[in-house]
């Protein structure tokens, strides 16, 4: 028996340092892997296979071509482009919108009406208004999508709205929704949802699927109306259920042919999910019209995905910023890509600006996100931490052009969810969120160099163990 196991074990660490060598994607991210497996017998090899493999390089997720093509090359597509896609002036959003239309297919579109939803309570009171007002479909797409008084009203005006003749279909996270089951996922079909799990997590595949997540918040009504950011449906946005209290958050509400590119996710992911026919008809995918005068793009990224689009919007919009960078996330774990780029930035004299929560909801994460902070503050980064929780994921340059979506600055987001962030590129938008950004950051502590570089050397451990672990984060 013992040289079975030898046997066995001396097979799967080789199995696994041949996939790190062939598919790595960083060395430091590969010299970790290898390290773990040979210093955890079996148990190395395991947490690899589940958190460690590259699953992009096998093309894991990836629709047929053809299917792609239908839906993000087709003649309807490009008749679409030639008459909303925006001619910017700008070499700086010139660069940007053309480094997410090459990795996501999504183009800049102008004609864009935006709404910016500050919070729970806004972005709720938009979304039940937009959604009471539905005739044709409504498109739901969530991360958490949690039992309370959100779910019940969503209840209640899924049921009118299918009395009504309209269509309904949603898609949820198995593993962030995972109470959305049993009587509630029944108590919701049973009125005609159609709703289906993302990556549902069961025995026989969970081995695949437990560190890939559906982390997209999307809702599309009519294809006219369309929401996206950084709220699930959650009574933590409108009440306080732990002692983080009341989560802040940001939310758009958009308008225009924008609308058109999150639906095309919406598809995309809704077919992987139910393995339905893809649906690419016109009643589902109308003819955008112009109604404002915001240009706006879809940025979409995840497994299935050639490139990690997330993490290069991020690193593009830090090396084109000019005079100052502005973001906010509450898991900011960004690999050394990012920090570099940020670093980059601070010593070229642009002003930097980091927010962020004092407390999050996982202390694995905060320590960890927390050991990055001396080396920032060392080259001039202004680091500011709230009290209160802060979900929102921003990034804004130069009063500009602004990011807000689902995209948290770790290696999760870059390589593993499922995100979706929406790109402004709008000066009085993009003011209306620096102005509540800079609200935030007067009511946050600025931490100091020389006070924090002082913390405990207990403080100082647990983040350096905790930064170990950030590739799983």
């Amino acid at each position: 028996m013992y040289k079975v196991l030898i046997i066995l074990y001396s097979l799967l660490s080789l199995w696994a340092l041949y996939s790190v060598i062939m598919y790595g994607s960083r060395p430091t991210k590969s010299l970790s892997w290898v390290f773990t497996i040979f210093v955890f017998p079996f148990a190395g090899a395991l947490l690899y296979y589940l958190f460690g493999v590259n699953r992009r390089k096998f093309k894991f997720f990836r629709l047929k071509r053809s299917q792609v093509q239908k839906l993000y090359k087709s003649e309807n597509e490009e008749e679409l482009r030639d008459e909303f896609e925006c001619e910017f002036s700008s070499t700086q959003s010139k660069k940007l919108s053309k480094l997410i239309l090459n990795a996501t297919y999504l183009y800049a579109s102008e004609g864009n009406k935006v709404e910016v939803l500050n919070n729970g309570k806004e972005t709720f009171d938009a979304v039940f208004e937009a959604v009471s007002k539905a005739k044709k479909f409504i498109h739901l797409q969530y991360y958490l999508f949690e039992k309370g008084k959100l779910q019940d009203k969503f209840y209640e005006l899924l049921k009118r709205k299918i009395q009504e003749g309209v269509e309904i279909r949603m898609i949820y996270d198995s593993f962030g929704s995972s109470s959305f089951s049993g009587k509630l996922k029944k108590r919701f079909r049973n009125i005609g949802v159609e709703a289906y799990p993302m990556m549902p997590i069961r025995f026989g595949n969970l081995l695949f699927t437990l560190n890939y997540r559906n982390h997209r918040k999307i809702i599309v009504i009519d294809g006219k109306v369309g929401f996206t950011g950084g709220v699930n449906v959650s009574d933590r946005y409108i009440k306080p259920i732990s002692d983080l209290g009341i989560w802040k958050d940001l939310h758009l509400q958009l308008e225009g042919p924008a609308v058109n590119s999150l639906q095309r996710i919406f598809v995309k992911d809704y077919h992987f999910a139910s393995k339905k026919e893809l649906l690419v008809h016109p009643k589902y995918l109308p003819t955008p019209k112009k109604i404002g005068n915001s240009p706006v793009q879809i940025v979409s990224s995840g497994p299935d995905s050639n490139q990690p689009a997330i993490m290069q919007q991020y690193i593009a919009m830090i090396s084109l910023a000019e005079t100052n960078i502005f973001i906010a996330n509450p898991y900011f774990i960004p690999g050394s890509a990012v920090q570099q780029a940020l670093i980059i930035a601070a010593q070229s004299g642009i002003e930097v600006n980091l927010l962020v929560p004092k407390k999050g909801d996982s202390k694995l994460a905060t320590y960890s996100m927390f050991s990055n902070f001396e080396e920032f503050l060392s080259v001039g980064i202004n680091v500011f931490v709230r009290d209160c929780f802060s979900h929102s994921k921003v990034i804004i340059i130069d009063g500009k052009i602004a990011s807000v979506g689902s995209g948290n600055f770790d290696h999760r987001s870059f390589e593993h969810n499922f995100e979706t962030n929406a790109v402004v590129y709008d000066k009085a938008i993009t003011h209306k969120i620096l102005e509540e950004f800079k609200m935030e950051c007067a009511d946050a502590v600025k931490l100091s160099y020389e006070t924090f570089k002082d913390r405990s050397k207990t403080q100082k451990f647990l983040e350096g163990l905790a930064k170990f672990f950030s590739p799983l984060l």
